[in-house]
């Protein structure tokens, strides 16, 4: 693939209003997977795209697209083509593409997605446009409202067709590719090709054209990417030192579950950083705020789930770290490909406990590559010793249950009053639920039996029961 180093964006028979485009944003080679596909799409055949993250898919389709609705106009409520996208951020990527290269040209475009309101976009179709970016459910809904016709698509995209089928979403887009009856080209592009994307693809796209750039599920060659192996319980503190000690500017720092983000990110702000979050409970409006906030350098930090692994599209990201091991390998590979792009060069660091090397394991095996390994986090003066294990850190003492009532483990060593009923909770088998403070005395249970301290009810007198009357 040699050749396609020298072929310049002029090469591809765009017109020369993309062609500023493009020259604006400060491209002037296409990447080889818009290098082969541009071509084939202005060709009007079936496309299928398979490329990893960051190498450039969203243009090879947008700017070929481009070019052929230029002539044309859409109809009311009946769009000329139809981007499907799995999620709202890669939709919303997806549409700032067309503004930026398609600036010069005369296009009108709808995004229907959650979370937006539906009042501008119903204006926008009433008037017929000539681009429509959606969700399948968010479709699927003003399809069946009955503000939305299909039958005018000349073009429809399948974007990320791989993360349709993890998401849920092939049923979805199955039923709307059979509604579109009457379209004349299919791209379907996507990271990885498994059997149900395959099968999608056999059923819906006629004699398509297979453009591979390189194999599924393989890391960037940008990106260089390590494991810190790390205990559970030392997470926070590793992360915090591989930003010191690397000198990490800006990430985004990517977590597997929501519920743990606000300790992460807490646990950052804490330290002097400037963090936000960003997942799948967050209104569209406070998602595309704090994205902006990121892209204008306002937050230095990113705490996000997968929801930002695909569709976020920021070039100048030096660094990513996964503060979980993720489950599913491929969204390894889409969460490191959000550094290294354009170009650059990129670092992934993967903080990995002990329980979640099976994990690693599958990446590994995924991408058919052992990742390397980075000296263990804290690990500093120990290191200039013998070799010896770095000691794990002492856990700090819990509380102890006693009761409706909470008392610290120093307060349980404390002295008691001597009553047979207190006296009770300090049972050998109570203090064993409890921890002892480190400088705390160990002390000898106190043991009471029966004599100066009979309880008072002991000594009263018992009633003689009478005997009835016969």
């Amino acid at each position: 693939m040699n050749e396609t180093h020298t072929i310049r964006f002029e090469d591809l028979g765009l017109r020369e209003e993309i062609l500023r485009a493009v020259r604006e944003s400060g491209y002037v080679e296409p990447t080889p997977i818009q290098a082969r596909a541009i071509p084939e799409i202005l060709a009007r055949k079936d496309v299928i795209g398979i490329a990893q993250t960051g190498t450039g898919k969203t243009a090879s389709f947008v700017l070929p697209m481009l070019q052929i609705l230029s002539s044309g106009r859409g109809r009311a409520r009946m769009p000329r083509s139809l981007i499907l996208s799995p999620t709202r951020e890669l939709a919303t990527q997806t549409a700032r593409n067309f503004e930026i290269y398609g600036k010069y040209l005369h296009l009108s475009m709808a995004l229907l997605i959650g979370g937006v309101g539906m009042g501008a976009q119903e204006r926008l179709l009433d008037k017929g446009v000539d681009v429509l970016i959606a969700t399948p459910g968010r479709l699927l809904d003003w399809y069946e409202r009955g503000k939305i016709l299909l039958g005018g698509i000349e073009i429809l995209v399948i974007d990320e067709a791989d993360r349709m089928f993890d998401m849920g979403f092939l049923p979805d887009v199955e039923r709307i590719v059979s509604l579109i009856l009457g379209r004349r080209q299919t791209l379907l592009f996507s990271a990885t090709m498994p059997p149900e994307v395959r099968r999608l693809a056999d059923r819906f796209l006629v004699n398509p054209v297979e453009v591979q750039v390189a194999r599924p599920a393989t890391t960037a060659e940008t990106v260089d990417d390590v494991v810190v192996e790390v205990g559970a319980d030392e997470k926070k503190d590793a992360l915090l030192e591989i930003i010191e000690r690397e000198g990490i500017t800006k990430a985004i720092v990517f977590c597997n579950r929501k519920r743990d983000i606000g300790a992460v990110m807490r646990h950052l702000h804490r330290a002097g950083l400037k963090v936000r979050d960003l997942h799948g409970d967050l209104e569209q409006s406070q998602r595309q705020a704090t994205l902006d906030q990121f892209t204008r350098g306002e937050i230095d930090f990113l705490v996000a789930t997968d929801v930002a692994a695909r569709g976020l599209d920021i070039t100048d990201m030096p660094a990513v770290i996964n503060f979980d091991v993720p489950l599913n390998p491929e969204d390894y590979v889409h969460r490191i490909g959000r550094t290294g792009r354009a170009g650059r060069r990129g670092r992934a660091f993967t903080l990995a406990a002990p329980e979640e090397q099976r994990f690693l394991a599958n990446i590994e095996k995924l991408t058919k590559r052992k990742i390397p390994r980075l000296a263990r986090v804290g690990a500093r003066e120990e290191e200039k010793g013998a070799g010896e294990p770095v000691p794990m850190r002492q856990p700090v003492p819990r509380p102890v249950e006693v009761g409706r009532r909470r008392r610290s483990a120093a307060a349980a060593t404390a002295p008691r009053e001597t009553s047979v009923v207190r006296s009770a909770q300090k049972t050998p088998s109570a203090r064993k639920t409890g921890a002892r403070s480190a400088s705390a005395p160990q002390r000898e249970a106190q043991v009471l039996a029966f004599g100066e301290h009979v309880p008072r009810f002991l000594a009263n007198p018992v009633p003689v029961p009478m005997r009835k009357a016969s």
